[in-house]
């Protein structure tokens, strides 16, 4: 088993940065792909960021240019930092990780979870 802690969540002022970590256990880190999700209240689950073993990267439209996803396999720990908040950026924030052959941002296609970090971002 995969385990994925995430933390750095936080209550921000819009135009605020965060930067949000995920620590892995239990297996081979560089081995998987990895994503970042969120679920705001009321909503469904959406993807956000994703990071392909080989660093290829992938991002929501309504994410692009203010987040940056990265991971560091040495210390088996993927990042999300965002800049420029808003308000709808307001959610539990989730990474996630899957051994796929390319990358994907259906979170059905993912094998592990952390708990999730929230994210509160004021007006």
């Amino acid at each position: 088993q995969l385990q994925l802690v995430e933390s750095g969540g936080g209550l921000v002022q819009a135009g605020g940065s965060l930067r949000l970590s995920c620590a892995a256990s239990g297996r081979t880190f560089s081995n998987y792909n990895m994503g970042w999700f969120r679920q705001a209240p009321g909503k469904e689950r959406e993807f956000v960021a994703a990071r392909t073993r080989g660093g290829f990267t992938n991002y929501a439209d309504s994410v692009k240019g203010r987040f940056t996803i990265s991971r560091d396999n040495a210390k088996n720990t993927l990042y999300l930092q965002m800049n420029s908040l808003k308000p709808e950026d307001t959610a539990v924030y989730y990474c996630a990780a899957e051994r796929g052959v390319v990358l994907t941002t259906m979170g059905d296609e993912y094998d592990y979870w952390g708990q999730g970090t929230q994210v509160t971002v004021s007006s």
